[in-house]
């Protein structure tokens, strides 16, 4: 974990935001889901969102891609309003991924054909499709899985390969939701150390969820506590654990993060 926050993105912070939440609001029903949100995503970041169940945390990302709309409130992209933007127009013109916590990809297809059925999709350019295949492969190491159906893949390696489906239409932001769960440890470090890696040769604008907060934290520049459809405390890792609201929302006082 020491390695991971040590080499964490120094060089790569801007105060550009790549995504603002203006009072946002949203409710299913009666029950009230994100009361009048407020908060910031700064470019080539990589942010965190931690909270309860029902929180609202995937909320956000439906809200991001436009899967769903806020009952009231703004949502920014780069500094432009796409509150009434369609999903297809706002993932293609502001280079938007999303890594969904289950499936993401064709269980019967062999990797590989993953990657070609995406690619088809995603990259006009037919001479460029297998060139930034095999640079993937070559990336996450999938050279000897190539030929193996996604279904038999490891959980580590499922979200491995949902990542670089991911990568194929090369986003400027990803999201990530629930990408620790169900994993083991030295898997998990893998998957931080291609989270932070991406950083440095991407530049890519990261926002993960996760109940999973020590392996969420080692990762992030900043990270915020969700509950009961407010923002509790958002801070930097260190600062967050010590933060008396988040305590007393999320973590307790038996919380250690070092």
């Amino acid at each position: 974990m020491a390695i991971i926050k040590k080499f964490r993105i120094k060089s790569f912070k801007q105060l550009d935001t790549v995504i603002e939440f203006e009072n946002v609001s949203l409710a299913y029903g009666k029950r009230l889901i994100l009361d009048n949100v407020n908060f910031k995503i700064n470019k080539n970041s990589i942010h965190g969102m931690l909270g309860p169940n029902g929180a609202g945390k995937s909320t956000i990302f439906n809200l991001i891609t436009g899967l769903i709309k806020p009952k009231s409130g703004k949502i920014k992209i780069f500094g432009e309003d796409v509150t009434q933007l369609p999903v297809y127009f706002r993932t293609k013109k502001f280079q938007i991924a999303y890594c969904p916590q289950y499936g993401g990809y064709f269980s019967d297809l062999t990797l590989l054909e993953n990657l070609k059925a995406i690619s088809e999709i995603i990259i006009e350019k037919k001479n460029y499709r297998m060139e930034k295949i095999n640079y993937l492969i070559s990336k996450f190491e999938f050279d000897n899985l190539r030929d193996v159906k996604a279904k038999f893949l490891s959980g580590g390696q499922k979200k491995r390969l949902v990542i670089a489906l991911a990568l194929l239409n090369t986003p400027k932001i990803l999201l990530l939701d629930e990408v620790y769960a169900a994993l083991d440890v030295l898997t998990i470090k893998m998957l931080q150390e291609t989270i932070v890696n991406l950083q440095q040769e991407y530049n890519i604008t990261t926002c993960i969820c996760d109940h999973q907060a020590r392996d969420l934290l080692a990762t992030c520049d900043v990270a915020m506590i969700l509950n009961n459809g407010k923002i509790i405390a958002q801070e930097t890792p260190s600062n967050l654990v010590k933060n008396i609201s988040a305590k007393n929302a999320y973590f307790g006082d038996n919380f250690k993060f070092n």
